[in-house]
């Protein structure tokens, strides 16, 4: 039989060091739990729900509710507490131990009502979707890109238009739509469903850029800002022209850089007012850096 073998030094230093590695993060994570179980335990009715689903987000939910419901916030951790924050603290009574018990509950319910609604939201988004592609996919269920129907992309955009309208392109749609698409782009196989899905984030990012306008200053008209808006509003295989048509570079009046401005001063304005780290704000941010892009080739082209 065949003898096993002593760690050598080295092995036993990379073990240790995983070992320390390990259980540095065990106890992160057990000083994160205490902390937010006491956040939670001290919120006050008025603190908003969304305030606190962002601070409880920041561990795994259904783990957290398995902590508070088996260990009872021994004293082990509450000499964490003490360690790391310098609180005063006493040892459970009956009455505290209830009340964790109760909070542990609560959270639960939380975490089972937030699971079921988001599973609704999926599904609804999934719906929107799909009535979104109906124009372009055939009767076969199978994806043709550019569209056989030469109508299909307006009746694509007019329900985009309406949807957008009633409210149902929210975060839980775009989220949709861009997992969707990363997995389209995994994948590699369906270069008919991800040029369509980008498609739809394109008439998303369009129409909602497209409602404000910063073109007009009293009576003047902005011609760069102008310009900008006529490509927003502008269906992407035309850029190209209206870029050459519009820049100095070109046949235009307006120069790249001033050009590159406008835009920057456009992506300022919608981080400013959209929710940061949202779906829609990195939508409509990629959408204009999109246009930067392209006018940035067609300049290096035309110069040189």
């Amino acid at each position: 039989m065949e003898k096993l073998k002593a760690f050598s030094s080295s092995a036993l230093m990379r073990w240790n060091k995983r070992f320390n590695q390990d259980a540095e993060k065990l106890f992160q994570k057990t000083v994160e739990v205490d902390r937010l179980i006491d956040m939670l335990r001290d919120a006050n009715a008025n603190e908003s729900f969304r305030s606190l689903w962002l601070k409880m987000y920041l561990l795994s939910m259904r783990d957290f509710g398995y902590d508070l419901q088996r260990e009872q916030i021994p004293a082990n951790l509450r000499t964490i507490k003490h360690v790391f924050y310098s609180v005063d603290f006493t040892y459970f009574n009956d009455s505290s131990e209830k009340d964790y018990e109760e909070l542990a509950l609560s959270v639960m319910s939380i975490v089972d009502r937030l699971v079921h609604k988001t599973n609704e939201k999926i599904e609804s988004a999934t719906d929107v979707l799909k009535e979104i592609l109906r124009p372009v996919v055939d009767e076969e269920e199978e994806i043709s890109w550019p569209p056989r129907d030469p109508d299909a992309l307006s009746l694509m955009e007019k329900e985009i238009i309406r949807r957008e309208q009633e409210g149902q392109l929210d975060e839980g749609f775009l989220a949709e739509v861009s997992a969707q698409l990363r997995q389209a782009k995994e994948d590699g196989d369906k270069p008919g469903l991800e040029a369509m899905l980008q498609k739809v984030l394109q008439l998303y990012a369009s129409g909602v850029l497209s409602k404000r306008s910063y073109a007009k200053k009293g009576d003047e008209i902005l011609k760069a800002e102008y310009f900008l808006e006529t490509i927003i509003k502008a269906p992407e295989k035309e850029w190209n022209k209206l870029l050459i048509n519009g820049m100095t570079v070109g046949k235009g009046d307006v120069s790249p850089e001033e050009f590159y401005a406008v835009i920057k001063k456009r992506i300022e304005r919608t981080l400013i007012r959209t929710e940061g780290g949202s779906y829609q704000q990195r939508i409509l941010t990629e959408y204009l850096k999109g246009i930067q892009s392209r006018a940035e080739e067609i300049v290096q082209v035309l110069r040189s």
